[in-house]
């Protein structure tokens, strides 16, 4: 009756009691691990050559010089840079001059670019998002330097330049979302 039962569990389970089965276990997940590793090492090798043939260039302008800035000038060169950007045609904006800091050895000049995506039903839309721009005019510095900018987005504390940073239309549309959400979370 021993004999019997044993039978019976080993039915159920599917083993077979041998000498060598710990060593098949073994090479099993040696060999399970060799594959995994295979494919993992494949997949990185894919997605490296896939950013080494992606290639983009950041793209700028000629800024003007220290000698030809004015406050307008400023304003028409960020208006020129920002339509280097790539971005959905929904998209508006247009930029301001907000104002003109005098610290001790430079003037920053002060922009803000809001973006806003206007629809039939909201030509106004209630929410928008900023990029402020600063650009530092250096007192002691010659005329035929170029000017030096900078950027932001509203809430990031991320400092860019131009040349430098790709445009992501995903900040505005994490910006305007951001500000929907207060704004549906405050309504009634």
């Amino acid at each position: 009756m021993v004999g019997t039962k044993r039978v019976r569990i080993q039915d159920k389970t599917g083993m077979i009691e041998s000498p060598g089965s710990q060593k098949a276990d073994t090479e099993d997940t040696s060999n399970v691990n060799k594959l995994a590793l295979e494919i993992v090492r494949s997949a990185i090798a894919a997605a490296v050559k896939c950013v080494e043939e992606t290639e983009y260039t950041v793209k700028n302008i000629k800024w003007i010089t220290h000698g030809e800035f004015t406050a307008e000038k400023g304003r028409r060169q960020i208006e020129k840079f920002v339509s280097t950007w790539e971005y959905q045609d929904r998209w508006v904006h247009y930029t301001q001059f907000i104002e003109r800091r005098d610290v001790v050895h430079s003037y920053y000049y002060i922009y803000c670019v809001r973006w806003s995506v206007p629809t039939a039903v909201r030509p106004m839309p209630q929410v928008s998002a900023s990029a402020y721009f600063t650009i530092k005019i250096t007192k002691n510095k010659p005329p035929d330097m170029p000017i030096e900018v900078s950027y932001i987005f509203e809430g990031h504390s991320l400092v860019h330049r131009p040349g430098m940073t790709r445009f992501r239309e995903k900040w505005l549309r994490d910006i305007t979302e951001a500000k929907n959400i207060l704004m549906e979370s405050i309504a009634f």
